[in-house]
């Protein structure tokens, strides 16, 4: 007997039967094999020699196989996925079931159509449902000439129009600028920032947004419009950010917080930044010391930092305050958890105590500058007393809620020495919490959590430029709406100078004066 493509059986004619052939499938009859063995019939070589010839059959039947379901598959599809799915499973095909892509799998693959283009701006004008002349200020209308013709959209009483601008140029060539419009843009202001709201600070998706103008503004708009909208809005402000990123940096007072993001399929973090007028947001960036000696430059920020006790944190500032609602949190933990330990509830007592007499500490407008350090100094002691019967280094025997414990004392030990708990009682103006950071994390963190990221480090840092103006515009406006947004922007536009920039200069000055007068007191006291 021949195994199929192959030399003649080692078995040899007289042990044939220890092989049957079933079509082209060989079957073994081990229990022939067995007897032959033990009888010393056969020997281990011939065996090998079989196993071989069997391991090459059974490769050339599973190519068989899948030659022939190609073949079939361009037949029957299902039999090409029955030849792939677990057996049990209905087949899953990827192909559209639509009528449409039926037809189009008929009719194969045709050229992609051409793009019409830019609509003309004369057939954009000609659609204009007003029209407005632009003139440049203190010239004569009877001595300027028609130069361009623009048309805009623009939001008026809550409805798109589009007008048309007829500007003109005076003697000296120069064209006036159109109110409310950045340069070569065909939306109004005002319509940039809804979007950026709607996207960025609602947190709603550019299909949406667009459904939302066309509903209630009955403006057509594309996501691919959109999209370029935002990039346009993000290139505009970019000097204002990078403003914002420098007024940071020499803020007596930095409140910081950091979470999760993505860009694409990396995982990054996103860096909030925040003093009293000013938001700068980190959207795609690395959590390490590179990013934040970036933002808070070590020879540059002298002033207090205000954040948790994660490690790049540590030994970072010459002043700091560490967040005591992460300090609470875990204390309170602990006390819910495990409410037969007394020891957690009765810590937590004294946590809470001490924390809410330094917040009336910090609140007395009556201490100065010695009662303020006095009683820091008693808040301090009163700490030590707390955490002294409970100090000792974790140990792997240790139950899991123990070792916690053991290292949120060890934690509040390590603060209180590098003095980081109280910087609140000596300076008022610094919060003991960093809630307003959390506060400026919740949207995006829901945006993270829906999905709503970024695709692209460019895409993230269009967001960053974006959200870091508005929200900055948030603190500054007394009234944070589309008229006052609008209209602040719009005076940088006409004026060439942002309300950052103004700070910017106001803290420049401030800072001459201020060496000036050192200059002046090591002079006279020479």
């Amino acid at each position: 007997m021949e195994l199929r493509g192959s030399a003649p059986s080692p078995f040899g004619s007289e042990h044939g039967s220890a092989l049957l052939m079933d079509g082209p499938n060989l079957i073994l009859d081990f229990a022939q094999i067995r007897s032959d063995a033990r009888s010393g019939k056969l020997s281990v070589e011939d065996l090998l020699d079989v196993f071989d010839k069997l391991r090459q059959t059974i490769r050339q039947l599973e190519a068989d196989k899948r030659r022939l379901a190609q073949r079939l598959a361009q037949y029957e599809p299902a039999a090409a996925a029955e030849a792939t799915t677990p057996a049990g499973n209905p087949p899953t095909l990827n192909a559209s079931y639509s009528v449409d892509a039926e037809n189009q799998r008929r009719q194969g693959r045709r050229r992609r159509k051409k793009s019409p283009g830019r609509t003309p701006t004369e057939l954009k004008f000609a659609d204009a449902e007003q029209t407005k002349d632009i003139y440049p200020a203190g010239v004569r209308h009877a001595d300027c000439q028609l130069v361009r013709e623009r048309a805009v959209w623009r939001l008026i009483d809550g409805k798109a129009v589009r007008v048309g601008y007829r500007i003109f140029a005076g003697p000296d060539g120069k064209e006036p600028r159109i109110p409310g419009v950045t340069p070569r843009c065909e939306y109004g202001l005002e319509i940039l920032v809804v979007l950026a709201f709607l996207v960025y600070l609602i947190g709603i998706s550019l299909d949406k947004a667009c459904e939302v103008f066309g509903f209630f503004c009955q403006l057509p708009l594309s996501k691919s419009q959109a999209d370029a909208l935002l990039r346009q809005l993000a290139n505009h402000w970019e000097e204002e950010y990078d403003t914002l990123c420098a007024l940071i940096a020499h803020a007596a007072i930095v409140y910081m917080d950091e979470t999760g993001w993505k860009v694409g399929n990396e995982k990054c973090s996103l860096w909030a930044f925040a003093s009293q007028l000013h938001r700068v947001f980190l959207f795609g960036c690395h959590k390490d010391d590179a990013t934040l000696d970036a933002m808070l430059p070590p020879d540059v920020f002298d002033g207090i930092g205000v954040s948790d006790d994660a490690g790049v944190y540590q030994n970072r500032f010459t002043q700091a305050q560490k967040c005591w609602a992460h300090l609470l949190r875990k204390a309170i933990k602990l006390a819910l958890l495990y409410p037969g330990d007394a020891k957690y509830q009765s810590f937590l007592d004294g946590l809470l105590a001490l924390y809410r007499d330094g917040k009336r500490s910090a609140a007395d407008g009556r201490l100065g500058e010695a009662g303020r350090k006095q009683h820091v100094a008693e808040l301090e002691g009163r700490l030590c007393e707390l955490l002294q019967p409970y100090q000792c280094e974790p140990t792997p025997a240790m139950a899991p809620h123990e070792r916690d414990f053991t290292n949120l004392v060890n934690e509040l030990g390590r603060l209180m020495l590098a003095e980081e708990l109280f910087t609140f009682v000596l300076e008022p103006a610094v919060e003991a919490t960093n809630n307003q950071s959390e506060r400026n994390l919740r949207s995006p963190a829901q945006d993270r959590k829906a999905g709503r990221t970024n695709k692209t480090a460019k895409g993230a840092h269009r967001r960053s430029v974006i959200v870091s103006v508005l929200q900055s515009l948030r603190a500054n406006l007394k009234t944070f709406s589309l008229t006052t947004v609008v209209k602040e922007t719009g005076r940088w536009l006409r004026e060439g100078l942002s309300l950052f920039a103004e700070q910017w200069q106001a803290l420049q000055e401030e800072r001459a004066k201020a060496a000036e007068a050192a200059e002046a007191a090591t002079a006279n006291s020479a």
